[in-house]
């Protein structure tokens, strides 16, 4: 079923499309947003402007063409903070009902969380924490704070940054004093529930405008933008844009490095609140999230991750196999290479130092590590480590998608050297963990080198002297698979310090007698 979401916000109107599968794994096929700052005037008149209202109408006009074009069978609309404020809001949705036939439902902040909450959390599992969530619009600020995956509270305020830069920082650049008020006001608004939190992991960040941020900080560290779900920005960091911002004239702000131009009046007060976040909860970095307010909605709509173990065990896989399956169709070697992957793993991993938490990493890694083949086969285990790091894999933590994403470019070519520049930038414990899971992945994809399928049963038992891989294959074709695993095992046998014997035994096949 091909289902549409679509959020008019009090700064944009946001559409996402997705396809959602029988399983109840989505797809996301389309993303739209047009600005049209709805929320401009509303919170200091209580009204929409009619412009807004104008440009606001014309751009669910187009969503809902584009919806029909993309053939979406199913879609909801929700209006945010500047249209349940107004005193015209009502009316405004009424227009839109009868000039596009959507009926745009006007939600509570407390609903808004709800579905910003539900959203980040399928995205990135939320496991652990305490995780502080922060959605920052036009009007609202939408906080919760999230541990092991459920939310421990959820609040909407009145914080948003269209409505703090039109009341407190009206000069370009503000002057010291509005920033002041600023402070105060959030000090006197947010303070004590920001007191109240514990030692925050990380504030995770699921706004454009919050977001715009990290993006800012990336490009300040001389980083391709790239994909911007899953990146951080230090709590230093966004301190330093937070003077950088405020010193500057609207003129000079837009010139610096990762600004969205579209947002350049709303940084100041974007980076004044986020500081006090950080600051205010101790959390040490900002982490972008993709998914928002508009995904939540579709997630309702969809009626997924309506179970936490469905929010991630089953949609880490879900979203896995929808990466694999949309690259290398049916998969069946990367379904083999898991396999046996896993059995290696099983045979090996207290000797390799491995937790059991890298077996779901390794089998993922597996399914993936051929993707690279739908952008070049001589380089594919290069374009495999770009795709799985920027294909939408949600439920894992960033730091877990490094880890498939190196794993997978490990898996032929040169073997991974702990001195290599973008191992470096993981921790050490994982750069050792990344080159064990690469030499078993080395070896189960040489298992399967002829893409047959020969090996069907593999056990590994580790030897005082060696490392013995008993397989069992029942067409001959295995045997250019041990040929092949053979020349792979270099590194596997290097961090065993022992030799790597491949023992083929080939399964007996009854003989089919003609009929007389």
């Amino acid at each position: 079923m091909r289902l549409a979401a679509i959020d008019v916000g009090s700064n944009s109107v946001h559409m996402v499309v997705a396809d959602v599968a029988p399983d109840g794994r989505i797809e996301v096929v389309d993303r739209v947003k047009e600005m049209v700052r709805l929320g401009r005037g509303a919170f200091t008149t209580g009204r929409l402007a009619p412009e807004a209202m104008e440009l606001a109408l014309r751009a669910v006009q187009t969503f809902v063409r584009l919806a029909r074009a993309r053939r979406v069978e199913r879609m909801r609309a929700v209006a945010t903070s500047a249209v349940r404020e107004a005193a015209n809001g009502v009316a405004f949705v009424q227009r839109l009902r009868q000039e596009t036939g959507l009926a745009v439902k006007i939600i509570s902040g407390a609903q808004e969380a709800h579905l910003i909450f539900r959203a980040a959390q399928h995205a990135l599992g939320l496991d652990g924490g305490p995780y502080l969530l922060l959605d920052v619009g036009g009007g609202s600020v939408e906080l919760g704070l999230v541990q092991d995956g459920k939310p421990l509270w959820l609040r909407s305020l009145p914080l948003g940054v269209t409505r703090l830069s039109e009341r407190f920082l009206a000069a370009d650049p503000p002057t010291s004093r509005q920033v002041r008020r600023l402070e105060t006001h959030l000090e006197r608004t947010l303070g004590s529930l920001l007191d109240g939190v514990p030692g925050v992991m990380r504030a995770v960040g699921t706004s454009g405008t919050v977001n715009t941020l990290v993006a800012m900080a990336r490009a300040a560290r001389g980083e391709d933008l790239g994909r911007l779900h899953g990146a951080r920005a230090t709590a230093s960091e966004v301190a330093r844009l937070r003077r950088r911002l405020l010193a500057a004239p609207t003129s000079k702000r837009a010139e610096l490095p990762g600004m969205d131009a579209k947002r350049v009046d709303l940084m100041p007060a974007a980076a004044v609140l986020a500081d006090f976040v950080l600051s205010g909860t101790g959390a040490p970095e900002l982490l972008a999230c993709s998914w928002a307010l508009r995904e939540g909605v579709l997630l309702e709509l969809a009626g997924a991750g309506s179970a936490r173990a469905a929010a991630r065990g089953r949609g880490r896989r879900q979203s896995v196999d929808a990466l694999g399956t949309r690259l290398l169709g049916a998969n069946e070697h990367g379904r083999q290479v898991a396999r046996l992957a896993l059995a290696l793993f099983d045979g090996t991993a207290p000797a390799l130092g491995l937790p059991a938490a890298m077996r779901e990493l390794l089998e993922y890694a597996a399914l993936l590590h051929d993707v690279g083949h739908a952008i070049d086969h001589d380089r594919h285990h290069r374009h495999s480590c770009y795709l799985i790091r920027n294909g939408e894999l949600f439920g894992f933590e960033p730091l877990e998608v490094e880890i498939m994403a190196h794993v997978a470019r490990g898996h032929r070519k040169q073997a991974p050297k702990l001195a290599e520049p973008e191992l470096q930038a993981l921790p050490g414990m994982l750069r050792r963990a990344v080159r064990a899971l690469a030499a078993l992945l080395r070896v189960a994809d040489a298992l399967d080198r002829t893409h047959f399928g020969a090996v069907t049963e593999l056990k590994a038992t580790l030897e005082s002297k060696r490392l013995v891989v008993a397989l069992e294959a029942a067409t001959e074709e295995a045997e250019l698979d041990v040929w092949a695993a053979e020349r792979r095992a270099d590194l596997l046998g290097r961090l065993l310090d022992r030799p790597v014997e491949f023992r083929l035994r080939r399964r007996a096949v009854p003989m089919k007698v003609a009929a007389p």
